[in-house]
């Protein structure tokens, strides 16, 4: 029989006491977390499990995820998900700089907007922002899915090694080492599937795809400072 969800109020807690009282409470079918706005690294490195965090979340949420499946009702801070290898996070509100920074894999969702350098080094996870990214976002995309339904800011995808981005909206300014393709069915078939799969408003015949111009991206910029 699954064990029913089960609330935790941080209110009166630090991070460690929080930490134990998950572990406690494993097996619970969900845990709702409440009051841990002030809270940085609230559900890291976990494997498994649902938690959700009502209100907003401090930085470092889901940071080092494995496997949990995280959901924030309002806002996260800085580095939302940083780091993380599998599992879903989701934030229903706004996420700030640095959202999927260094990720190896797993799902990002923001339905707000996220700040910059969001999906930094992404190396094999998708990263959907449902509103708009501030600058550098995916510089150095290594491998996964970047995907923006709203606006760029300056130098999206700089720096672009591999992966795929997506963007629906405008960007103030392409990265170096980009260039615009439209969709192929792959493409449309694949954003089609994730904004079903993860309850996405957008049009995909408004979607471009940003790919990689040189698979070496950096060996023109070297040897003209030897020139």
């Amino acid at each position: 029989m699954l064990a029913v969800a089960t609330a935790l109020d941080a209110k009166d807690l630090d991070l460690r006491q929080v930490g134990a009282a998950v572990k406690q409470l494993k097996g619970a079918q969900a845990i709702e977390i409440r009051n841990a706005a002030r809270l940085h690294g609230l559900c890291a490195g976990l494997k498994e499990g649902e938690f959700d965090i009502i209100g907003d979340a401090g930085d470092y949420v889901g940071v080092l995820n494995d496997g949990a499946t995280i959901r924030v009702t309002g806002n996260a801070g800085n580095y939302a998900g940083d780091n993380m290898t599998r599992g879903l996070i989701v934030v229903e509100g706004n996420a700030g700089y640095g959202a999927g920074l260094y990720p190896y894999g797993g799902t990002l969702v923001v339905r707000g907007s996220a700040g910059d350098f969001a999906a930094t080094m992404n190396k094999g996870a998708t990263v959907i922002i449902c509103g708009d990214v501030g600058d550098e976002a995916g510089t150095y995309h290594l491998n996964g899915d970047l995907i923006v339904v709203g606006n760029a800011g300056l130098n999206f995808g700089n720096f672009l090694i591999r992966g795929n981005l997506y963007l629906g909206g405008e960007l103030r300014s392409q990265g170096h080492n980009t260039r615009v393709e439209q969709l192929s069915k792959d493409d449309e078939q694949k954003l089609n599937r994730l904004f079903e799969q993860y309850d996405v408003k957008a049009d995909v015949a408004r979607f471009r795809k940003m790919v990689t111009q040189s698979p070496k991206p950096f060996y023109g910029r070297i040897s003209k400072r030897h020139e």
